[in-house]
C-alpha cells in the first residue's frame, strides 16, 4: 500500500530511534516507579498521566521516525498530519504525563533562569508560529528538507518551542502559572489565529509550491537521510514522488493543509473546553467555600 515495499524494514520503522524511544519509556517507568521515592513531594502517580506519556511517546516516534514519518516524504498530507501530531498533540500529553514534581526536580536549579525570557507566553507563542510559517515557506521548506543537520536542528527547535507553547495552556506546575485562565483562553485562540495565515497559503496556492513532493530531482534529495539503500534505485524504479501519491500535487497539498488547520482547531478547541472547565470549577469551589463562612452580626 502506498509503495511501502519499496522500503527496508530500517526505512519504515528507525530501530535505532525506536530502541531509544522505547528506553526513554523504560526510564520514565522507573522514574515513576521504583525511583520515586528519591525525589522530594513524589506523589504517585496515576495510571492515566503514565498513559498519557507512552502515548505521547509512541506518536513522536511513528511521526518523527516511524512509517509516518517516511510516507511524509512522500506525501505532503501524510508530512501535516505529523507535524499536527508531533506538535499540536504530542506537547499537551506530554506536560500533562510528567507529574509536577519531576517538573521541579529538573528546572528549579538557578541555571535555568537565564531562559526566563524564553518562556514568557508572548515569546513562547511567537517563536511557534515563526518557526512553523517559517518552515512551511516553498524555498525554506525545501532547502530545510534536503540538508540532514539544518532538517534535524530545525525539528528539535520547533518540538521545544512547541512544547514551551503548550507549557502556558497545560502548566504542570501551578505556582509557576503566569497567565489568569482568561488570558489563557485568549492565548489559546490567539495561536489558533497566528497559524492560519501559512495554512491559508497552502491551502489556496494554485499550484503546487513544493519541489520536494514534485521535482523527481528534489525528492531523491530528500530522501537520502531517511533510507538505508540508495534512493535513485528507487527513483529509477518509480519515477518519482508521483509514484506513491494517490493524488494529484495540487490536491495533495490541499488537503494537507486542510488537515493540519482542522487537527489544529480540534485540539484547539478541546484546550479552550479543559481550560474554562477548570476555571469553571475553581470558581464553583471558591464560592461554595465562601458560602459556608459563618455570617459576622
Amino acid at each position: 500500500m502506498w509503495g511501502l515495499e519499496y522500503f527496508s524494514f530500517s526505512d519504515l520503522w528507525s530501530p535505532v530511534f525506536m530502541a531509544f524511544m522505547m528506553a526513554v519509556i523504560v526510564l520514565y517507568a522507573f522514574i515513576v516507579g521504583p525511583w520515586r521515592n528519591r525525589f522530594k513531594g513524589n506523589a504517585p502517580v496515576s495510571l492515566g498521566r503514565k498513559l498519557s506519556f507512552i502515548v505521547a511517546t509512541v506518536l513522536f516516534y511513528l511521526t518523527m521516525g516511524g512509517p509516518l514519518d517516511l510516507m511524509g516524504h512522500l506525501m505532503f498530507t501524510f508530512h501535516m498530519t505529523n507535524m499536527a501530531i508531533a506538535y499540536m498533540l504530542v506537547p499537551p500529553l506530554l506536560l500533562y504525563g510528567i507529574p509536577d514534581w519531576l517538573w521541579r526536580s529538573m528546572f528549579s536549579a538557578k541555571f535555568w533562569r537565564i531562559f526566563g525570557f524564553a518562556m514568557n507566553p508572548i515569546v513562547s507563542l511567537g517563536l511557534f508560529v515563526l518557526l512553523f510559517s517559517y518552515y512551511h515557506m516553498p524555498d525554506n521548506h525545501d532547502w530545510i528538507m534536503t540538508h540532514l543537520t539544518v532538517h534535524t536542528l530545525f525539528y528539535i527547535a520547533l518540538f521545544i518551542s512547541s512544547v514551551t507553547m503548550w507549557w502556558h495552556v497545560f502548566l504542570p506546575v501551578p505556582e509557576w502559572r503566569r497567565m489568569p485562565p482568561l488570558l489563557t483562553l485568549l492565548y489559546i485562540f490567539l495561536g489558533g489565529l497566528l497559524l492560519t495565515p501559512a495554512c491559508a497559503m497552502i491551502i489556496f496556492a494554485e499550484e503546487p509550491m513544493f519541489a520536494v513532493y514534485n521535482d523527481p530531482e528534489v525528492w531523491v534529495k530528500a530522501m537520502e537521510y531517511c533510507m538505508v539503500g540508495d534512493p535513485a534505485e528507487v527513483l529509477s524504479r518509480v519515477g518519482g514522488p508521483a509514484f506513491f501519491n494517490m493524488m494529484s500535487g495540487h490536491d495533495d497539498q490541499q488537503l494537507g493543509g486542510i488537515i493540519m488547520k482542522l487537527l489544529q482547531e480540534f485540539i484547539n478547541a478541546f484546550a479552550l473546553y479543559i481550560v474554562f472547565m477548570q476555571w469553571y470549577r475553581k470558581e464553583r469551589a471558591s464560592e461554595d467555600e465562601t458560602g459556608l463562612e459563618p455570617k459576622l452580626g
